[in-house]
């Protein structure tokens, strides 16, 4: 499968380019790690809201950009994200308790999911032909 195949199905379904090349342990692992982080992060009331203009203001453009890198990183969880955008399970940028923590899961969550998604691209190219 071509690596836009593979990049698609692994930010879809987490570990899911593992899946494709039948590595069930990454498959397995990833899944499970990227489910998690990101349950536990909806649990914590994070953020997973794109920040409005009104949470920015008063801040510099430096970390205003970081918030938005941020929620670039969520997105990058795929099919949870996705979910919980659909079933309401996402907060807004700044709301709910403790949300620093579980803001900080939810972009880890997404953060996995590049890792897993990248590595899985990897190590087909490196496979012999």
């Amino acid at each position: 499968m071509k690596a836009m195949g593979l990049a698609v199905a692994g930010w879809l379904v987490p570990g899911g380019a593992y899946l494709i090349q039948r590595r069930y342990a990454q498959f397995g692992a990833f899944a499970v790690l990227v489910s998690i982080t990101f349950s536990a992060g909806l649990a914590l009331h994070g953020g997973c809201q794109w920040p409005q203009a009104a949470e920015l203001q008063g801040l510099d453009s430096f970390t205003a950009l970081l918030f938005q890198a941020g929620a670039v990183a969520k997105l990058l969880a795929g099919g949870p994200f996705l979910l919980a955008q659909i079933f309401g399970g996402s907060y807004s940028f700044l709301d709910g308790r403790l949300h620093e923590y579980g803001t900080t899961l939810l972009a880890l969550a997404g953060l996995f999911n590049l890792l897993a998604v990248s590595d899985a691209i990897e190590s087909r190219k490196a496979e012999p032909r």
